[in-house]
């Protein structure tokens, strides 16, 4: 009979709690680290398509390779005021603040007490005698207590311990993701930032282009009227300047919705910004070499990566925490205290007493719900195993990608400003013939409105270079605080 009660769930589960509270142990099992993600790529020495990126280790205040003060102190202001960094702070307060009260549940819970009551009338209250008739008569009576207690459920099976490391894990949870959302908010700080430059720039030569297409229709009104061109050349430039002054009001939008999302985003009222940044600006170009790191060094600074990695350890000391439930729990209670009638006697031995109790607390016959919340659990922890492979792949995938946009837009960016060099060249060559006769003004003109368009083009492809250097830098996991 013992041998066959031992072999059943209800014996199994006695004697494991038996050696628990022999050994002190933790049930449940125990986090040994992620699991290996792309194992070679995270250990080759470089990117696949780092090109010719550096492998050095990239600076983690990535702007200031821009050489921008401006975009330095917009970042700065950002990281001091954004509500989207106060938010992700206050997250990590609260989890910081449930992680102390689980270790605070470790140790016993404590109250002291004191009572003074006083009854007046014609029944006693403690000796059930009541009064009244002819030998009833008034009485008084005080009566002082003060009482020490003290509750203390015994951590026999690791059950609390485990709580205590699942709210550690959220709580680094939570810093990671405020570590998060200062990279993504140094990103876009950057990224309006370079946008408004560009729009600044594209409208001026914008507003030059249309000056350029004025005097072309002047001139060429000029000659309709002498009969050397047609109404057709006129209504050609005619459309042609429309389209050139189409641009501007898109482009003023624009700008000012940039202001607007900068003043936003550095915690200030949109339009707050508008005198500061109105005044227009070169687009900050990237350095010529760039560092990148290497992929096992990008997995360890993202902090998404980092938060899916103590997701899994958060999800495991669950497990723990839902086995220590199929265990018996124990709590010890117990009071001290002194009561007296009188308060001269209150702390005389005779008004001493105490109450101690050991409560046994099991629920072996639980209809299995204890096992399925420890299954349910393990789903959990299985979830965020899938999880982390996912952000593990999406990190090196961001990388290799930027990587790869950022070397192509390196190189559309010399095609187009050696179309740029070009059409400098032809409008100066253009202007030295219109002064030696051999060109006409409206060559000269057009020459010039060539070579405004190709600075146009080349602009927007600086700013597009440089949005490219801040996406690499996003996908590399930079820009927050080591603090």
């Amino acid at each position: 009979m013992p041998h066959q009660w031992f072999r059943s769930g209800s014996g199994r589960i006695a004697a494991m709690a038996l050696a628990a509270v022999l050994g002190g142990c933790v049930v449940g099992p125990n986090y040994s680290g992620p699991p290996k993600v792309a194992a070679e790529a995270v250990s080759a020495p470089a990117f696949h398509r780092s090109g010719q990126a550096s492998a050095e280790p990239p600076p983690s205040h990535w702007w200031t390779e821009l050489g921008d003060p401006e975009l330095d102190h917009l970042i700065e202001a950002a990281f001091t005021a954004s509500p989207d960094v106060e938010i992700a702070t206050a997250r990590l307060r609260q989890s910081r603040a449930t992680l102390k009260g689980d270790r605070a549940n470790l140790f016993p819970t404590t109250g002291a007490n004191a009572v003074l009551l006083h009854t007046k009338g014609l029944t006693s209250a403690f000796t059930g005698q009541q009064g009244g008739g002819a030998g009833g008569s008034d009485s008084t009576l005080n009566f002082y207590d003060a009482n020490f207690d003290a509750t203390w459920e015994l951590d026999l099976f690791g059950g609390k311990r485990r709580a205590v490391q699942g709210d550690q894990a959220r709580a680094e949870i939570a810093r990671a993701n405020l570590e998060d959302a200062e990279v993504s908010l140094a990103a876009e700080v950057a990224q309006d930032y370079v946008a408004l430059r560009d729009l600044q720039t594209r409208l001026r030569l914008a507003l030059s282009n249309v000056e350029v297409e004025t005097r072309m229709l002047d001139l060429v009104r000029l000659q309709r009227a002498g009969g050397a061109a047609s109404d057709l050349d006129v209504e050609r430039l005619v459309t042609q300047l429309q389209a050139a002054r189409a641009q501007d009001s898109p482009l003023e939008a624009q700008i000012a919705d940039r202001l607007d999302r900068l003043a936003v985003l550095t915690g200030r009222a949109p339009g707050d910004l508008d005198a500061e940044l109105n005044p227009p600006a070169p687009v900050p170009l990237p350095p010529e070499k760039v560092a990148v790191g290497d992929p096992a060094a990008l997995l360890k600074r993202r902090p998404d990566v980092r938060a899916a990695e103590r997701a899994i350890k958060q999800k495991t000391a669950l497990i723990g925490q839902r086995t220590a439930d199929l265990f018996p729990k124990v709590t010890l209670l117990g009071e001290v205290g002194y009561g007296s009638s009188q308060l001269s006697t209150l702390l005389s031995s005779n008004a001493f007493s105490y109450a101690a109790a050991p409560i046994l607390q099991w629920s072996p016959f639980d209809f299995g719900r204890t096992r399925a919340r420890i299954d349910e659990a393990k789903g959990e922890r299985d979830e965020a195993l899938g999880q982390y492979r996912k952000t593990v792949l999406g990190a090196l995938r961001d990388a290799e990608t930027a990587l790869e946009t950022y070397g192509r837009q390196r190189d559309e960016l010399k095609s187009l400003d050696a179309v740029q060099a070009s059409a400098d060249r032809a409008a100066r060559l253009t202007t030295l013939r219109a002064q030696g006769g051999t060109a006409t003004i409206l060559d000269e003109l057009q020459a010039e409105s060539s070579r405004v368009n190709a600075q146009s083009n080349a602009s927007q492809a600086r700013a597009q270079l440089t949005e490219d250097f801040i996406s690499l830098q996003k996908s590399l996991g930079l820009g927050w605080s080591a603090q």
